[in-house]
């Protein structure tokens, strides 16, 4: 399909509705090895909206890594594998668990590109996410749509994390993690529970961390270490953490700002992020 074809999918809407249930968070609180204390009036924790708003397509529906097939809502784009890049974000309200929530998801923008890896199509989704006819917050989402790894290709040098950070966690994966995280969101991407599948076809080390759970991390590191919430915070995908290696998270405080980062074993950078408070 040509980039006129996918221009199309710009501007495309979808509505979606939700009771924001103690249950989804306590369950994510106990991914995190944490006493499941939300409940219902609490605030939401920021990004764990993603928790909500869930699709479940039928099996018949999905492609050969368990995402849906293309040319839904998400336009039919002609490459095979699908990553989560980054996201902004900007926090107005708090979301309330208990509560009634809308989203509604917009096709902003559809960009080609020829990368050092092969072709490369960037898809951006806005989501707005209400309560009570008051929007709180508001996410740009970023997906890449890439090539399957060529067996001969050289691999780029990996990009170094910086030093000198302020604070740092190492986190240590398990399958167990991965799986209820998987749950959580019911995302049926192979990478994150079919080490053969990830290795073999999508040419990673093993099972892959969720970039979501990633930012998730990064950013609840920061409200710790600031005691708040913040107002905006921005998230990028570097480089996947795979092969259930420990890697750390870390960040440096700058005024009100907090520059994150996630540091794979080796120290490879995978992410990088800010939250602004």
């Amino acid at each position: 399909m040509t980039l006129v074809d996918l221009n199309d999918w710009i501007g495309r809407k979808e509505h979606h509705e939700d009771h924001l249930r103690a249950q989804p968070a306590q369950f994510m609180q106990a991914t995190l090895d944490r006493p499941s204390t939300l409940k219902a009036g609490d605030a939401l924790p920021p990004l764990w909206h993603w928790l909500y708003f869930l699709d479940a397509k039928p099996i018949s529906e999905l492609d050969r890594d368990a995402h849906p097939k293309r040319g839904g809502f998400l336009p039919p784009v002609d490459l095979p594998r699908r990553m989560w890049a980054g996201g902004r974000f900007s926090f107005q309200a708090p979301l309330l668990i208990g509560q009634d929530a809308q989203k509604t998801s917009t096709i902003k923008s559809i960009v080609e590109k020829v990368g050092r890896t092969g072709k490369l199509c960037f898809v951006t989704v806005e989501h707005q996410v209400s309560q009570n006819d008051v929007v709180c917050v508001t996410e740009e989402h970023d997906l890449v749509y890439r090539e399957d790894p060529s067996r001969d290709a050289t691999l780029p040098a990996p990009q170094q994390a910086p030093g000198g950070a302020d604070f740092s966690r190492t986190i240590t994966p398990s399958e167990v993690m991965l799986f209820r995280y998987s749950a959580l969101t019911f995302n049926g991407h192979r990478i994150h529970y079919d080490a053969d599948y990830a290795r073999d076809v999508e040419g990673y080390d093993g099972l892959v961390f969720h970039g979501p759970l990633t930012a998730s991390l990064l950013i609840d590191f920061a409200i710790e270490r600031m005691g708040r919430n913040p107002t905006s915070f921005v998230f990028r995908g570097i480089a996947p953490i795979a092969g259930l290696r420990s890697f750390d998270i870390e960040g440096v405080k700058d005024g009100q700002t907090l520059h994150l980062w996630a540091k794979r074993a080796g120290g490879a950078l995978a992410m990088t992020a800010t939250a602004v408070f």
